[in-house]
Protein backbone atom coordinates (compact mmCIF):
# COMPACT_ATOMS: atom_id res chain seq x y z
CA UNK A 1 0.00 0.00 0.00
CA UNK A 2 1.36 3.67 -0.44
CA UNK A 3 2.45 5.81 1.55
CA UNK A 4 -0.31 8.50 2.30
CA UNK A 5 -0.42 11.70 4.00
CA UNK A 6 -3.52 12.95 5.39
CA UNK A 7 -4.66 16.48 5.50
CA UNK A 8 -4.07 17.24 8.78
CA UNK A 9 -0.27 15.82 8.48
CA UNK A 10 0.01 18.21 5.71
CA UNK A 11 -0.96 21.02 7.73
CA UNK A 12 1.37 20.38 10.27
CA UNK A 13 4.28 19.98 7.35
CA UNK A 14 2.93 23.13 5.88
CA UNK A 15 3.10 25.35 8.82
CA UNK A 16 6.89 25.73 10.15
CA UNK A 17 7.36 26.04 6.23
CA UNK A 18 5.00 29.11 6.20
CA UNK A 19 6.57 30.15 9.50
CA UNK A 20 9.94 30.14 8.22
CA UNK A 21 9.12 31.92 4.89
CA UNK A 22 7.73 34.61 7.41
CA UNK A 23 10.85 34.87 9.58
CA UNK A 24 12.89 34.85 6.90
CA UNK A 25 10.92 38.33 5.39
CA UNK A 26 11.08 39.38 8.96
CA UNK A 27 14.51 39.08 9.29
CA UNK A 28 15.53 40.38 6.10
CA UNK A 29 13.69 43.93 6.64
CA UNK A 30 15.54 43.76 10.16
CA UNK A 31 18.81 43.12 7.99
CA UNK A 32 18.41 45.97 5.94
CA UNK A 33 17.37 48.03 8.23
CA UNK A 34 20.66 47.30 10.43
CA UNK A 35 22.80 47.84 7.08
CA UNK A 36 21.09 51.64 6.63
CA UNK A 37 21.92 52.34 9.84
CA UNK A 38 25.17 51.28 10.65
CA UNK A 39 28.57 49.36 8.15
CA UNK A 40 26.84 47.09 5.86
CA UNK A 41 27.49 43.49 5.53
CA UNK A 42 30.02 41.92 3.85
CA UNK A 43 29.66 41.64 -0.50
CA UNK A 44 28.00 38.21 -1.00
CA UNK A 45 25.79 36.15 -3.16
CA UNK A 46 21.75 37.63 -3.34
CA UNK A 47 19.89 34.98 -0.90
CA UNK A 48 16.84 33.67 -1.90
CA UNK A 49 13.81 33.87 0.30
CA UNK A 50 13.81 31.30 3.04
CA UNK A 51 16.30 29.05 1.52
CA UNK A 52 19.07 31.94 1.30
CA UNK A 53 22.12 30.92 -0.23
CA UNK A 54 21.68 27.13 0.67
CA UNK A 55 20.93 26.15 -3.35
CA UNK A 56 23.50 27.60 -4.49
CA UNK A 57 26.42 25.52 -2.14
CA UNK A 58 27.34 22.24 -2.79
CA UNK A 59 25.66 20.16 -0.16
CA UNK A 60 28.97 17.74 -0.21
CA UNK A 61 31.90 20.20 -0.38
CA UNK A 62 30.63 23.52 0.28
CA UNK A 63 34.12 24.81 1.01
CA UNK A 64 34.52 24.42 -3.31
CA UNK A 65 31.76 26.64 -3.54
CA UNK A 66 33.04 29.19 -0.86
CA UNK A 67 36.11 29.01 -2.46
CA UNK A 68 35.13 29.88 -5.74
CA UNK A 69 32.92 32.31 -4.60
CA UNK A 70 35.83 34.04 -3.58
CA UNK A 71 37.15 35.14 -6.59
CA UNK A 72 33.69 37.33 -7.20
CA UNK A 73 33.61 38.57 -3.44
CA UNK A 74 36.72 38.39 -2.10
CA UNK A 75 38.86 36.87 1.03
CA UNK A 76 35.68 37.68 3.38
CA UNK A 77 31.74 37.71 2.06
CA UNK A 78 28.73 36.89 3.49
CA UNK A 79 25.89 34.38 2.48
CA UNK A 80 23.06 32.79 3.96
CA UNK A 81 21.82 29.03 4.83
CA UNK A 82 18.57 29.13 5.16
CA UNK A 83 17.85 31.54 8.31
CA UNK A 84 21.63 31.86 9.35
CA UNK A 85 23.68 34.34 8.76
CA UNK A 86 27.61 33.12 7.78
CA UNK A 87 30.36 34.81 7.41
CA UNK A 88 33.47 32.76 5.71
CA UNK A 89 36.95 33.80 6.26
CA UNK A 90 38.92 32.66 2.99
CA UNK A 91 42.49 33.74 3.91
CA UNK A 92 44.79 32.79 6.20
CA UNK A 93 45.20 36.88 7.52
CA UNK A 94 41.95 37.35 8.45
CA UNK A 95 40.65 33.96 10.05
CA UNK A 96 44.28 35.05 12.35
CA UNK A 97 43.33 38.85 12.80
CA UNK A 98 39.28 37.43 13.61
CA UNK A 99 39.50 34.39 15.52
CA UNK A 100 42.63 34.85 17.24
CA UNK A 101 43.30 38.51 18.03
CA UNK A 102 39.39 38.87 18.60
CA UNK A 103 39.12 35.69 20.17
CA UNK A 104 37.33 37.05 23.08
CA UNK A 105 34.33 37.81 20.16
CA UNK A 106 34.96 34.51 17.97
CA UNK A 107 35.44 31.83 20.62
CA UNK A 108 31.70 30.43 20.55
CA UNK A 109 30.38 27.57 18.43
CA UNK A 110 27.16 27.80 16.57
CA UNK A 111 24.39 25.42 17.67
CA UNK A 112 24.61 22.46 15.63
CA UNK A 113 21.13 20.63 15.77
CA UNK A 114 22.36 17.39 15.26
CA UNK A 115 24.77 17.16 17.52
CA UNK A 116 22.91 16.54 20.74
CA UNK A 117 20.45 13.64 19.03
CA UNK A 118 23.33 11.69 17.71
CA UNK A 119 25.27 12.01 21.06
CA UNK A 120 27.64 13.92 19.56
CA UNK A 121 27.32 16.45 23.01
CA UNK A 122 29.88 14.02 25.06
CA UNK A 123 32.54 15.61 21.79
CA UNK A 124 33.44 19.45 23.53
CA UNK A 125 34.54 20.31 19.90
CA UNK A 126 30.92 21.07 19.20
CA UNK A 127 30.38 22.38 22.60
CA UNK A 128 29.07 26.24 23.28
CA UNK A 129 31.79 28.85 24.62
CA UNK A 130 31.60 28.52 28.39
CA UNK A 131 32.46 26.73 31.64
CA UNK A 132 31.88 23.15 30.47
CA UNK A 133 34.03 23.85 27.66
CA UNK A 134 36.50 25.42 29.65
CA UNK A 135 36.81 22.85 32.14
CA UNK A 136 37.02 20.46 29.15
CA UNK A 137 39.59 22.07 27.63
CA UNK A 138 41.61 22.30 30.85
CA UNK A 139 41.74 18.88 31.77
CA UNK A 140 42.24 18.11 27.82
CA UNK A 141 45.44 20.65 28.07
CA UNK A 142 47.07 19.53 31.13
CA UNK A 143 47.47 15.97 29.46
CA UNK A 144 48.32 16.96 25.76
CA UNK A 145 50.05 20.14 26.10
CA UNK A 146 53.53 20.02 23.97
CA UNK A 147 55.69 18.94 27.45
CA UNK A 148 53.56 16.51 28.68
CA UNK A 149 52.77 15.01 24.79
CA UNK A 150 56.77 13.84 24.90
CA UNK A 151 56.12 10.93 27.48
CA UNK A 152 53.77 9.48 24.58
CA UNK A 153 56.92 9.09 22.23
CA UNK A 154 57.76 5.52 22.87
CA UNK A 155 53.99 4.37 22.94
CA UNK A 156 53.82 6.34 19.69
CA UNK A 157 57.06 4.46 18.56
CA UNK A 158 55.85 1.34 19.53
CA UNK A 159 52.56 1.80 18.16
CA UNK A 160 53.55 2.21 14.62
CA UNK A 161 55.76 -0.08 13.89
CA UNK A 162 53.34 -2.81 15.77
CA UNK A 163 51.12 -1.31 12.59
CA UNK A 164 53.70 -2.20 9.99
CA UNK A 165 53.72 -5.47 11.03
CA UNK A 166 50.10 -5.83 10.79
CA UNK A 167 50.39 -4.21 7.03
CA UNK A 168 52.82 -6.61 5.68
CA UNK A 169 50.43 -9.07 7.49
CA UNK A 170 47.19 -7.55 5.93
CA UNK A 171 48.04 -5.07 3.33
CA UNK A 172 44.59 -4.73 2.17
CA UNK A 173 43.42 -3.53 5.01
CA UNK A 174 45.20 -0.87 5.07
CA UNK A 175 42.40 1.80 5.94
CA UNK A 176 41.76 -0.88 9.08
CA UNK A 177 45.08 -0.64 10.24
CA UNK A 178 45.20 3.41 9.84
CA UNK A 179 42.26 4.03 11.77
CA UNK A 180 43.51 0.92 14.76
CA UNK A 181 46.78 2.70 15.20
CA UNK A 182 45.01 6.63 15.73
CA UNK A 183 42.66 5.08 18.15
CA UNK A 184 44.95 3.01 19.87
CA UNK A 185 47.33 5.74 20.66
CA UNK A 186 44.81 7.87 21.91
CA UNK A 187 43.32 5.02 24.09
CA UNK A 188 46.46 4.34 25.20
CA UNK A 189 47.36 7.79 26.26
CA UNK A 190 43.70 8.49 27.72
CA UNK A 191 42.57 5.53 29.40
CA UNK A 192 45.98 3.44 29.89
CA UNK A 193 44.20 0.99 27.49
CA UNK A 194 46.27 -1.71 24.92
CA UNK A 195 44.06 -2.67 22.35
CA UNK A 196 44.76 -5.62 20.60
CA UNK A 197 45.74 -5.59 16.71
CA UNK A 198 42.71 -6.77 15.58
CA UNK A 199 39.01 -6.60 16.38
CA UNK A 200 39.38 -4.86 19.53
CA UNK A 201 35.93 -4.23 21.61
CA UNK A 202 36.75 -0.68 22.12
CA UNK A 203 38.20 0.14 18.74
CA UNK A 204 35.19 -0.91 17.74
CA UNK A 205 32.85 0.78 19.35
CA UNK A 206 34.55 3.81 18.64
CA UNK A 207 34.54 3.08 14.86
CA UNK A 208 30.85 2.44 14.95
CA UNK A 209 29.95 5.62 16.72
CA UNK A 210 31.95 7.17 13.98
CA UNK A 211 30.50 5.78 11.23
CA UNK A 212 27.07 6.73 12.90
CA UNK A 213 27.48 10.51 13.85
CA UNK A 214 30.26 11.86 11.43
CA UNK A 215 28.18 11.65 8.09
CA UNK A 216 25.62 14.17 9.59
CA UNK A 217 27.31 15.99 11.82
CA UNK A 218 27.63 18.78 9.12
CA UNK A 219 26.30 22.07 9.21
CA UNK A 220 23.80 21.62 6.17
CA UNK A 221 22.16 18.73 8.11
CA UNK A 222 21.77 20.47 11.04
CA UNK A 223 20.47 23.48 9.47
CA UNK A 224 17.89 21.31 7.91
CA UNK A 225 16.93 20.18 11.02
CA UNK A 226 16.72 23.01 12.82
CA UNK A 227 14.67 24.21 10.80
CA UNK A 228 12.33 21.06 10.47
CA UNK A 229 12.71 19.38 13.73
CA UNK A 230 9.74 17.68 13.67
CA UNK A 231 11.68 15.34 11.41
CA UNK A 232 13.12 13.49 14.95
CA UNK A 233 9.50 12.68 15.46
CA UNK A 234 7.75 11.49 12.60
CA UNK A 235 6.86 7.72 12.95
CA UNK A 236 9.36 5.70 11.25
CA UNK A 237 7.36 4.45 8.59
CA UNK A 238 6.66 7.40 7.56
CA UNK A 239 9.18 8.76 4.63
CA UNK A 240 12.04 10.56 6.13
CA UNK A 241 12.12 9.31 8.89
CA UNK A 242 15.86 7.87 8.42
CA UNK A 243 17.12 11.03 10.99
CA UNK A 244 15.16 9.78 13.58
CA UNK A 245 16.49 6.44 13.26
CA UNK A 246 20.08 6.69 12.32
CA UNK A 247 20.19 9.57 15.37
CA UNK A 248 18.72 6.59 17.45
CA UNK A 249 21.37 4.41 16.92
CA UNK A 250 24.15 6.86 17.24
CA UNK A 251 22.95 7.88 20.65
CA UNK A 252 23.02 4.54 21.74
CA UNK A 253 26.68 3.70 20.29
CA UNK A 254 27.84 7.37 21.61
CA UNK A 255 26.98 6.34 25.88
CA UNK A 256 28.89 3.16 25.14
CA UNK A 257 31.66 5.01 23.83
CA UNK A 258 31.27 7.52 27.00
CA UNK A 259 31.07 4.85 29.57
CA UNK A 260 32.64 1.54 28.60
CA UNK A 261 36.48 3.02 28.72
CA UNK A 262 35.46 5.21 31.39
CA UNK A 263 34.44 1.84 33.98
CA UNK A 264 37.47 0.20 32.30
CA UNK A 265 39.61 2.34 34.41
CA UNK A 266 37.80 2.76 37.62
CA UNK A 267 38.01 -1.16 37.72
CA UNK A 268 41.69 -1.03 37.07
CA UNK A 269 42.03 1.48 39.71
CA UNK A 270 40.35 -0.39 42.22
CA UNK A 271 42.06 -3.95 41.41
CA UNK A 272 45.71 -2.55 40.78
CA UNK A 273 47.94 -2.27 43.53
CA UNK A 274 50.30 -0.19 41.50
CA UNK A 275 48.13 2.47 40.09
CA UNK A 276 48.54 3.01 36.37
CA UNK A 277 48.81 6.62 34.71
CA UNK A 278 46.75 8.08 32.34
CA UNK A 279 44.39 11.11 31.58
CA UNK A 280 41.43 9.90 32.95
CA UNK A 281 42.56 7.85 36.27
CA UNK A 282 45.13 11.27 36.80
CA UNK A 283 41.77 13.75 36.93
CA UNK A 284 40.11 10.72 38.92
CA UNK A 285 42.08 11.10 41.90
CA UNK A 286 42.44 15.12 41.11
CA UNK A 287 38.42 14.92 41.76
CA UNK A 288 38.53 13.37 45.24
CA UNK A 289 39.75 16.73 46.52
CA UNK A 290 36.60 18.85 45.21
CA UNK A 291 33.43 18.66 47.22
CA UNK A 292 29.63 17.97 45.41
CA UNK A 293 28.35 19.42 43.17
CA UNK A 294 32.20 20.03 41.59
CA UNK A 295 33.47 16.80 41.07
CA UNK A 296 29.67 15.73 39.41
CA UNK A 297 30.80 18.71 37.01
CA UNK A 298 34.29 17.82 36.99
CA UNK A 299 33.61 14.26 35.98
CA UNK A 300 30.97 15.37 32.68
CA UNK A 301 34.04 16.95 31.77
CA UNK A 302 36.24 14.26 32.15
CA UNK A 303 34.25 11.95 30.25
CA UNK A 304 33.75 14.38 27.61
CA UNK A 305 37.10 15.48 27.38
CA UNK A 306 38.37 12.30 26.93
CA UNK A 307 36.05 10.95 24.54
CA UNK A 308 36.86 13.82 22.80
CA UNK A 309 40.95 12.93 22.57
CA UNK A 310 39.74 9.15 21.09
CA UNK A 311 37.77 10.71 18.31
CA UNK A 312 39.77 13.54 17.50
CA UNK A 313 42.58 11.26 16.92
CA UNK A 314 41.01 8.08 15.24
CA UNK A 315 39.21 10.16 12.59
CA UNK A 316 41.60 13.02 12.03
CA UNK A 317 44.82 10.89 12.17
CA UNK A 318 43.72 8.11 10.39
CA UNK A 319 41.87 10.71 7.75
CA UNK A 320 45.88 12.42 7.61
CA UNK A 321 47.54 8.44 6.52
CA UNK A 322 44.98 7.48 4.25
CA UNK A 323 45.80 10.90 1.82
CA UNK A 324 49.04 10.15 2.39
CA UNK A 325 48.78 6.36 0.84
CA UNK A 326 46.95 7.86 -2.02
CA UNK A 327 49.52 10.90 -2.55
CA UNK A 328 52.78 7.94 -2.49
CA UNK A 329 50.69 5.59 -4.86
CA UNK A 330 50.08 8.53 -7.37
CA UNK A 331 53.63 10.30 -7.14
CA UNK A 332 56.26 7.26 -6.81
CA UNK A 333 58.99 9.97 -7.58
CA UNK A 334 57.91 11.25 -4.39
CA UNK A 335 58.43 7.86 -2.64
CA UNK A 336 61.65 7.37 -4.29
CA UNK A 337 63.34 10.38 -3.07
CA UNK A 338 61.91 9.99 0.72
CA UNK A 339 63.20 6.32 0.85
CA UNK A 340 66.61 7.85 -0.30
CA UNK A 341 66.79 10.57 1.62
CA UNK A 342 65.79 7.92 4.84
CA UNK A 343 68.57 5.22 3.99
CA UNK A 344 70.95 8.26 3.38
CA UNK A 345 70.24 9.64 7.33
CA UNK A 346 69.61 6.23 9.28
CA UNK A 347 70.69 3.31 7.00
CA UNK A 348 68.87 0.38 6.26
CA UNK A 349 69.92 -1.42 9.48
CA UNK A 350 67.50 0.03 11.65
CA UNK A 351 64.01 2.54 11.99
CA UNK A 352 63.55 5.80 12.39
CA UNK A 353 62.81 7.55 15.34
CA UNK A 354 62.07 10.58 16.52
CA UNK A 355 65.80 11.86 17.29
CA UNK A 356 65.89 11.83 13.33
CA UNK A 357 63.17 13.95 12.83
CA UNK A 358 65.44 17.41 12.14
CA UNK A 359 67.83 15.53 9.90
CA UNK A 360 64.94 14.68 7.57
CA UNK A 361 63.58 17.40 5.72
CA UNK A 362 61.93 16.19 2.96
CA UNK A 363 59.95 13.41 5.03
CA UNK A 364 59.02 16.55 7.05
CA UNK A 365 58.05 18.30 3.65
CA UNK A 366 56.05 15.05 3.07
CA UNK A 367 53.93 15.74 5.94
CA UNK A 368 53.37 18.74 5.48
CA UNK A 369 51.87 18.72 1.65
CA UNK A 370 49.59 15.80 3.35
CA UNK A 371 48.56 18.02 5.36
CA UNK A 372 48.13 21.24 2.99
CA UNK A 373 47.02 18.57 -0.08
CA UNK A 374 44.26 17.08 1.38
CA UNK A 375 42.71 19.13 4.75
CA UNK A 376 41.49 16.48 7.01
CA UNK A 377 39.11 19.48 8.21
CA UNK A 378 38.13 22.16 4.95
CA UNK A 379 36.10 24.45 6.92
CA UNK A 380 36.55 25.44 10.67
CA UNK A 381 33.51 26.45 12.36
CA UNK A 382 33.10 29.10 15.21
CA UNK A 383 30.47 31.83 16.24
CA UNK A 384 29.98 35.11 16.87
CA UNK A 385 29.23 35.79 21.11
CA UNK A 386 28.60 39.83 19.96
CA UNK A 387 28.32 41.82 16.50
CA UNK A 388 31.54 42.95 15.45
CA UNK A 389 32.90 45.52 12.61
CA UNK A 390 35.56 43.94 10.69
CA UNK A 391 37.41 46.07 7.34
CA UNK A 392 34.31 48.20 7.28
CA UNK A 393 31.74 45.04 7.69
CA UNK A 394 29.20 44.15 10.14
CA UNK A 395 29.51 40.92 11.26
CA UNK A 396 26.07 40.32 13.11
CA UNK A 397 25.90 38.16 16.42
CA UNK A 398 25.23 34.66 16.15
CA UNK A 399 26.91 34.50 12.74
CA UNK A 400 28.57 31.51 11.84
CA UNK A 401 31.99 32.36 11.27
CA UNK A 402 33.86 29.50 8.75
CA UNK A 403 37.43 29.78 8.37
CA UNK A 404 37.85 28.07 4.73
CA UNK A 405 40.96 26.36 5.28
CA UNK A 406 40.26 25.00 2.00
CA UNK A 407 40.93 28.31 -0.02
CA UNK A 408 44.15 28.75 2.24
CA UNK A 409 45.54 25.16 0.56
CA UNK A 410 44.65 26.42 -2.67
CA UNK A 411 46.25 29.83 -2.93
CA UNK A 412 48.04 29.99 -6.23
CA UNK A 413 49.86 33.07 -5.00
CA UNK A 414 51.20 30.76 -2.30
CA UNK A 415 50.93 27.06 -3.28
CA UNK A 416 51.52 26.94 -7.59
CA UNK A 417 49.64 24.56 -8.81
CA UNK A 418 47.77 24.17 -5.77
CA UNK A 419 45.91 20.38 -7.08
CA UNK A 420 49.64 18.98 -7.04
CA UNK A 421 51.29 16.98 -4.35
CA UNK A 422 54.62 18.58 -4.28
CA UNK A 423 56.45 18.56 -1.04
CA UNK A 424 59.40 20.50 -2.51
CA UNK A 425 57.19 23.17 -2.08
CA UNK A 426 58.11 23.53 1.33
CA UNK A 427 62.14 23.66 1.00
CA UNK A 428 64.27 26.50 0.25
CA UNK A 429 66.78 26.06 -2.76
CA UNK A 430 69.75 24.70 -0.41
CA UNK A 431 66.93 21.67 0.99
CA UNK A 432 66.17 23.39 4.15
CA UNK A 433 62.73 23.75 5.69
CA UNK A 434 60.80 27.09 4.85
CA UNK A 435 59.01 29.03 7.32
CA UNK A 436 55.98 27.93 6.12
CA UNK A 437 54.23 25.19 8.04
CA UNK A 438 50.61 24.19 7.59
CA UNK A 439 49.76 23.36 10.65
CA UNK A 440 49.57 27.25 11.18
CA UNK A 441 45.79 26.82 9.88
CA UNK A 442 45.56 23.53 9.18
CA UNK A 443 44.69 22.83 13.49
CA UNK A 444 42.51 25.69 13.74
CA UNK A 445 42.72 29.05 15.21
CA UNK A 446 42.64 31.04 18.77
CA UNK A 447 41.37 29.56 21.24
CA UNK A 448 39.38 26.82 19.49
CA UNK A 449 42.92 25.73 18.11
CA UNK A 450 43.39 21.76 18.37
CA UNK A 451 44.46 21.09 21.98
CA UNK A 452 46.09 17.47 21.12
CA UNK A 453 47.76 19.07 18.55
CA UNK A 454 51.68 18.29 19.47
CA UNK A 455 50.42 14.31 19.78
CA UNK A 456 48.35 14.65 16.47
CA UNK A 457 51.64 15.64 14.58
CA UNK A 458 53.99 13.29 16.50
CA UNK A 459 51.45 10.66 15.08
CA UNK A 460 51.47 11.55 11.71
CA UNK A 461 55.49 12.12 11.41
CA UNK A 462 56.10 8.89 13.27
CA UNK A 463 53.99 6.26 11.48
CA UNK A 464 54.70 8.40 8.38
CA UNK A 465 58.56 7.75 8.71
CA UNK A 466 58.32 4.38 9.61
CA UNK A 467 55.94 3.27 6.64
CA UNK A 468 58.63 4.82 4.27
CA UNK A 469 61.61 3.07 5.87
CA UNK A 470 59.53 0.38 5.54
CA UNK A 471 56.93 -0.09 2.58
CA UNK A 472 56.65 0.49 -1.38
CA UNK A 473 53.09 2.06 -2.40
CA UNK A 474 52.29 1.57 -6.00
CA UNK A 475 49.02 1.30 -8.14
CA UNK A 476 47.11 -2.58 -7.99
CA UNK A 477 47.90 -5.20 -10.68
CA UNK A 478 44.74 -6.70 -12.47
CA UNK A 479 44.52 -10.28 -13.50
CA UNK A 480 46.89 -9.86 -16.52
CA UNK A 481 49.31 -7.82 -14.24
CA UNK A 482 48.54 -3.95 -15.70
CA UNK A 483 48.06 -1.24 -13.75
CA UNK A 484 44.66 -0.64 -11.92
CA UNK A 485 43.67 2.97 -12.56
CA UNK A 486 40.93 4.86 -10.72
CA UNK A 487 39.90 8.10 -9.82
CA UNK A 488 39.94 9.20 -6.36
CA UNK A 489 36.50 9.74 -3.95
CA UNK A 490 36.44 11.44 -0.73
CA UNK A 491 34.28 10.79 1.95
CA UNK A 492 32.89 13.96 3.49
CA UNK A 493 31.65 15.35 7.13
CA UNK A 494 33.05 16.86 9.79
CA UNK A 495 36.13 15.53 8.62
CA UNK A 496 37.33 14.57 4.48
CA UNK A 497 39.48 11.79 3.31
CA UNK A 498 40.25 9.59 0.65
CA UNK A 499 37.62 6.16 0.40
CA UNK A 500 39.15 2.98 0.40
CA UNK A 501 41.34 2.82 -3.02
CA UNK A 502 43.01 -0.21 -4.75
CA UNK A 503 46.37 -0.20 -4.46
CA UNK A 504 49.38 -2.51 -3.91
CA UNK A 505 51.68 -2.36 -0.45
CA UNK A 506 54.44 -4.90 0.18
CA UNK A 507 57.88 -4.63 2.02
CA UNK A 508 60.51 -2.96 1.00
CA UNK A 509 63.27 -5.42 -0.33
CA UNK A 510 65.39 -5.41 3.34
CA UNK A 511 62.56 -5.51 5.27
CA UNK A 512 61.00 -8.62 6.53
CA UNK A 513 58.28 -9.37 9.13
CA UNK A 514 60.34 -11.30 11.42
CA UNK A 515 62.79 -8.52 11.41
CA UNK A 516 59.86 -5.95 12.74
CA UNK A 517 58.57 -8.42 15.42
CA UNK A 518 62.21 -8.43 16.28
CA UNK A 519 62.46 -4.62 17.17
CA UNK A 520 58.97 -4.84 18.67
CA UNK A 521 60.36 -7.62 21.74
CA UNK A 522 63.39 -5.96 22.05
Amino acid sequence: MPYSISSSTGLALLVPIVSAVALDIIWRLVCSRRQREGSPLPPGPTPLPLFGNTLSVDVEEPWKTYTEWKATYGDVFHLRLLGQEVVVLNSQSDAVELLEKRSQIYSDRASVATVEPYGMECNFVFERYGDHWRLCRRIFHQTFRADAALTFRPMQLRRARQMIVNMIEDPDRYAFHYSTFSAAVALSAVYDYEPSPRNDPMVHIFHRFLQASMPVITVQTGLLLKSFPFLLHIPDWLPGSSLKRQARTSHDWAIKAVETPYQYVQKQMKASQHPTFSMVSDHITRMQKHDEPYRSDYTKALKHASVSAVLGSAETTSSSLMTFTLAMVENPRVLKRAQTELDTVIGMDRLPDFDDRSSLPYVEAILREVMRWQPVAPLVLHCSSSSDVYKGFHIPKGAMVFANVWAMTRDEARYPNAEQFVPERFLAAEGALTDDNPSGYIFGFGRRLCPGQHTADASLWISIATMLATLEFALAKDAEGKDVAFRPTYVNGVTRYPANFPCRISPRSHISKESLQGVLAG
